[in-house]
């Protein structure tokens, strides 16, 4: 997983509350495996008509939105069924970071997994960081001092430390397991000597 420090760039605005999994990625779209392709997907229903035609007027369509790495978001962004390819979609179009009010917990969750930051601040400060959406100003994220930089101001966040050290050494579950071999092996050779019939293939 890519190790995030720091995040410069325009931020996108979508001011609809309770946005869900399905409209972030809607289920026709869960057949693949892969955590790429899915980005031109990403939010379907929203970025193209019933003719698969572009909806020039969608944010995520519009330059410079289409290249931004922050989503701001309306609350309880991520709700709904717990399909980890919404956060895939998401990172496949180039979002790194969600700013919302609150999010759904399993999502939350699913975002530290696959490199996004999902940050929690209050709406009214949702609401300023979207200023700078409208005028095509970019806003600064430092992870590791907990802050988002915007014109003069600062603004500090509250994140869980260990998910915040995942997200800065770029671990996945994957990786974190993988720091316990030497633990798992060890306690697998003390297992087979003392109790072989637990590791006995029959």
């Amino acid at each position: 997983m890519e190790k995030f420090l720091k995040l410069k760039s325009i931020p996108s605005y979508l001011s609809l509350q309770n946005i869900d999994t399905d409209m972030i990625i809607p289920k026709q779209f869960l057949k693949t495996i892969k955590r790429t392709g899915l980005g031109k997907s990403l939010f379907y229903e929203m970025r193209y008509d019933e003719n698969g035609k572009m909806i020039e007027k969608f944010i995520l369509n519009k330059e410079p939105y289409n290249k931004s790495k922050i989503l701001l978001a309306g609350k309880n962004f991520g709700c709904g069924s717990s399909r980890e390819h919404a956060p895939w979609a998401l990172s496949d179009f180039g979002i790194k970071s969600v700013i919302s009010s609150s999010f759904a917990d399993i999502f939350y969750n699913n975002c530290f997994k696959n490199g996004i930051l999902p940050i929690k601040i209050s709406e009214e400060k949702v609401l300023e960081l979207s200023d700078y959406s409208k005028r095509q100003e970019e806003i600064e994220i430092n992870l590791e001092k907990q802050e988002i930089y915007f014109g003069n101001n600062v603004l500090k966040f509250e994140l869980d430390q260990f998910k915040k050290k995942c997200l800065i050494e770029g671990l996945d579950d994957i990786d974190l397991s993988m720091k316990k071999v030497e633990q798992i092996d060890n306690y697998e050779k003390i297992i087979n000597t003392n109790k072989p019939w637990m590791l006995r293939n029959e």
